[in-house]
């Protein structure tokens, strides 16, 4: 099967690409990511991508564009929802391209964190994926997310300390 990955990060790219080509599928990945914060976390990410990209002989398809005063806008009212939002806006540019490239299926690295609502991002793909003409694939990948952050740490590649947007930033570092 031919499958787009989603990327939110090298790191979390590291194993789902793995396992997933382990298991028979071509993989390339998708960078869309335009509510990452500030713009220096963004380019950050997004060069990690590029070296992973080298590294790891996958073909990455950028969809560079930074586009936080409009994710702002549209989650600023329902800030306890953000992340659907969030999840809403990535995978259906996802799926919008694996339908146009003529991919099988779509997913997303998201699904390998803990910290991730994975009923909610499950829910949204396959909305999404109903909505393009294009099915969601979800795997359960938390199996594999220390292990990929140990790779990402082998392999000299970026490791980000949050989420992404400027909200979960202010929680990541606004604790206590």
């Amino acid at each position: 099967m031919k499958i787009l990955l989603h990327i939110c990060c090298a790191q979390c790219a590291v194993y789902p690409v793995r396992r997933l080509r382990q298991k028979g599928h071509k993989v390339d990945g998708f960078w869309y990511n335009p509510n990452i914060h500030p713009f220096t976390e963004y380019t950050n990410r997004l060069e990690s991508v590029r070296y992973f990209e080298s590294q790891e002989l996958v073909k990455i398809i950028y969809e560079d564009s930074y586009e936080l005063e409009e994710f702002i806008k549209n989650v600023i009212n329902d800030l306890e929802n953000r992340c659907s939002h969030c999840y809403e806006m990535r995978l259906l540019r996802t799926a919008e391209r694996a339908k146009r490239e003529g991919y099988d299926r779509f997913t997303t690295t998201l699904l390998i964190s803990p910290y991730q609502d994975h009923s909610m991002i499950n829910q949204i793909g396959e909305k999404v994926g109903k909505k393009v003409g294009i099915e969601f694939f979800y795997e359960d990948l938390r199996p594999g997310f220390y292990e990929s952050k140990n790779l990402a740490k082998e392999m000299n590649i970026y490791r980000q300390k949050y989420c992404g947007c400027i909200f979960s930033e202010k929680e990541r570092y606004l604790k206590d």
